[in-house]
């Protein structure tokens, strides 16, 4: 697994959750948003999105509803509980802290938060 797959994997949970602060979404809606928001360089296949939507549901982060789209099929869509709101602000500000050591630590080598 690449390192960018490895990032992406660590920050999945925060981005999902952060879209839904806006407004409910379904699954295809989501990874379109995640990509056009970060201009291509977040691209996440639904595939890969499920899962953690599952386990954010299962954890009482998150809760769906379906809805009927045209005559037979049913969209599910996703919606942020306080609990997942909590679970987000905590989570980012420890993402947020975290991030600023690893750009202390690059700066410290002369790095200034740049690969070499």
């Amino acid at each position: 697994m690449s390192i960018s797959e490895n990032l992406k994997r660590g920050v999945t949970e925060l981005v999902l959750l952060g879209l839904l602060t806006q407004q409910d979404m379904y699954g295809y809606e989501m990874a379109q948003a995640l990509q056009q928001r970060s201009g291509g360089r977040f691209v996440l296949l639904e595939s890969s999105m499920y899962p953690t939507l599952y386990r954010l549901e299962d954890r009482g982060y998150v809760s769906t509803r379906q809805e009927l789209v045209g005559k037979r099929r049913t969209r599910m869509y996703y919606h942020l509980e306080p609990a997942g709101a909590e679970y987000l602000r905590a989570n980012l500000e420890e993402y947020m802290e975290m991030q600023a050591g690893v750009r202390a630590i690059l700066k410290s080598c002369n790095l200034g938060g740049a690969a070499p």
